[in-house]
């Protein structure tokens, strides 16, 4: 398996992303549930891909920047069939090199209440709970979350 850093039109990293609101859009009834301002080439600092060794793409995770060496994890995501395998913690540890190697101080990132998954994920690899931040503090389905790097 191989992490690469793609940009965010890349065909695999569009097609994951999709994949990714399809499945957001099913557990919370809604094709709109994102209490926050989409993720989008603009704002995205960086974006990774996971590869299988036959070039089939299983995950992703993106990078946005808060200010104050502060970065946001958007759009992780890995394909319902490489769960378990590791390709979400490879992309995690991807994300926090590149904000390391940026400078930045801390990850933070936004899930849903229908997301337990995510939730153990997370606090499996070191993220504590926060108060909801930014355009998450009025939604009640945000669980906010935050590592120091």
């Amino acid at each position: 398996m191989k992490i690469e850093q793609v940009g965010w039109d890349n065909t695999d990293a569009v097609a994951l992303r999709a994949r990714q609101r399809a499945e957001i859009a099913e557990r919370y009834g809604t094709p709109d549930s994102e209490p926050g301002i989409p993720p989008s080439q603009a704002d995205t600092a960086a974006f990774f891909v996971a590869y299988e060794d036959d070039g089939s793409a299983v995950g992703c995770g993106g990078l946005r920047a808060l200010g104050a060496g502060i970065g946001e994890i958007k759009r992780m995501y890995v394909a319902p069939a490489s769960r378990g395998s590791g390709v979400a913690q490879r992309v995690l540890l991807a994300l926090e090199e590149w904000a390391r190697d940026q400078g930045w101080s801390s990850l933070c990132l936004e899930t849903g209440d229908a997301q337990a998954d995510a939730v153990r994920f997370y606090t499996r690899s070191g993220y504590e709970p926060i108060p909801p931040f930014g355009p998450y503090a009025e939604s009640g389905n945000s669980l906010c979350f935050e590592r120091p790097l």
